[in-house]
């Protein structure tokens, strides 16, 4: 039952990192750059997650450590499908400009983010205990 429930947060992590991402692209980039735009929202995001993941853990009822890290691996899998799926399809971004997030010697940050969400489900429930 915890996967369904893990899945739905889930899907309000994607909503929220969605409308983070573009509000981004329409009024913070412009002012800052693209780089240092998502540079900032990396941190932006990862409070969002974790601020999701705080609030919905105890309703996803995960019982244990083993079934926190799945639902946290299961966010980061989803996650990674969810932004080359988009990058790549929807707004046509190159190989490139997708995996310069990830380039860590460039600035990118979304290794990082990605083991974050890992952790976010077992952090938020040994914060809210």
């Amino acid at each position: 039952m915890y996967i369904f429930r893990a899945l739905a947060a889930w899907l309000l992590i994607s909503f929220a990192e969605s409308v983070h991402g573009t509000l981004r692209q329409l009024f913070l980039a412009p002012v800052v750059g693209d780089f240092t735009a998502r540079r900032i929202a990396f941190f932006v995001g990862m409070f969002l997650i974790f601020g999701i993941a705080y609030f919905f853990i105890r309703w996803i009822c995960a019982e244990n450590a083993k079934q926190l890290f799945a639902v946290g691996l299961i966010w980061m899998v989803l996650t990674t499908l969810f932004e080359f799926g988009l990058g790549r399809f929807v707004l046509n971004y190159s190989w490139e400009r997708m995996l310069e997030d990830y380039n860590i010697s460039r600035g990118g940050m979304m290794g990082f983010g990605l083991l974050l969400m890992i952790f976010a489900p077992w952090l938020a429930a040994k914060i809210r205990g």
